[in-house]
């Protein structure tokens, strides 16, 4: 390849990358900024990635080189250098190939090299079980928190909001004064995931918590409901963080906290079991949390072990000895060890 080729392929790569950010996911999807932040990330990783690996900076890296080999070193190094759990590295995939498939529609001489690039298959993972806390756990990390502080006040009210609603931390910290209806329906409105927007009804108590919260900070519309020390938003390591010193208090109250991990996602699921407990159908605990698939919610009942012991109390056991079966011949007690 001439050096005028080359070139061109390295620009043609930029320009991709910065077509598809502006025009692909801004203007023509419109994607919520929350994505563009995450492919932004992903891009900056791999790109430096590339640098170190093939001794080329971001703006001379050809289309080309994007090929089967960098991808899949590029996600062994998030694994085995980042220590990225499967989940994300399936995250970071999932970027690159929204980027192969609007640069398969802008240069057609690459694309039997994009082509085997997104043949590379999303990572199998065990879900685990969906942790949560009891409602006596729950009380004692919502009166944690110091009365007498300024931040104490706004993580009572913080908490409090966040397992009402059952809120995402991301959804909770973007939550703004007008967001909030305190009159005779209190009520939240959410902006979740995918720019889709849920109403959520809030206890009284909650209302008023809240509502006793507002002469503490701006209480215009666009004011952010839970602000940091600075009047800024706050961070998702922020609130996990409030979360955690909040939990070590309780735990003198309440010694079997100490056994659970604590984040504002465990005060979500703990928010979703709670009313699968208390009799709310499974299609109103979606809604009430935001799940785009029904499958989401089905794993709280996975997780409510007193569920099925109700469900296993209702089956009489067999009477009847049943036998032990045995493999007619050698061929199949072998199949049957594997």
């Amino acid at each position: 390849m001439s050096k005028r080729q080359s070139h061109c392929s390295s620009s043609n790569f930029a320009a991709l990358l910065q077509q598809f950010f502006v025009e692909r996911l801004m203007q023509q999807r419109a994607v919520s900024p929350q994505t563009i932040a995450s492919y932004r990330d992903t891009f900056r990783l791999f790109l430096q990635f590339a640098q170190a690996r093939l001794h080329k900076s971001p703006v001379e890296l050809a289309l080309a080189d994007v090929n089967v080999d960098l991808v899949l070193t590029f996600l062994r190094h998030l694994e085995d250098n980042r220590h990225n759990c499967a989940r994300t590295r399936n995250s970071r995939l999932v970027a690159i190939r929204s980027f192969l498939k609007y640069a398969a529609l802008k240069d057609i001489s690459s694309l039997a090299v994009i082509q085997s690039t997104l043949a590379i298959p999303m990572k199998r993972f065990d879900r685990p079980l969906i942790g949560h806390l009891s409602r006596d756990e729950i009380e004692a990390l919502l009166a944690a928190p110091d009365p007498n502080t300024w931040c104490g006040q706004r993580d009572r009210v913080l908490f409090a909001t966040l397992y009402n609603t059952g809120a995402r931390v991301s959804e909770l910290i973007g939550l703004r004064v007008g967001d909030v209806v305190l009159d005779k329906a209190p009520c939240a409105h959410i902006h979740g995931k995918g720019r889709k927007q849920r109403t959520v009804p809030l206890w009284r108590s909650t209302a008023s918590q809240i509502r006793s919260w507002l002469p503490r900070i701006r209480s215009s519309p666009d004011q952010i409901l839970f602000p940091n020390r600075s009047g800024n938003p706050m961070t998702r390591s922020n609130v996990t963080d409030r979360l955690k010193l909040a939990a070590r208090t309780a735990t003198r109250q309440c010694p079997q906290l100490s056994s659970h991990p604590i984040s504002p996602h465990v005060i979500r699921h703990s928010t979703g079991t709670h009313l699968l407990q208390s009799g709310v159908d499974l299609s109103v605990i979606a809604l009430w949390l935001g799940h785009e698939s029904p499958a989401t919610t089905h794993m709280y009942v996975e997780a409510d072990l007193a569920m099925k012991e109700r469900a296993l109390n209702t089956l009489q056991p067999p009477h009847s000895r049943i036998a032990r079966y045995r493999p007619p011949d050698r061929l199949m007690q072998f199949l049957e060890s594997l």
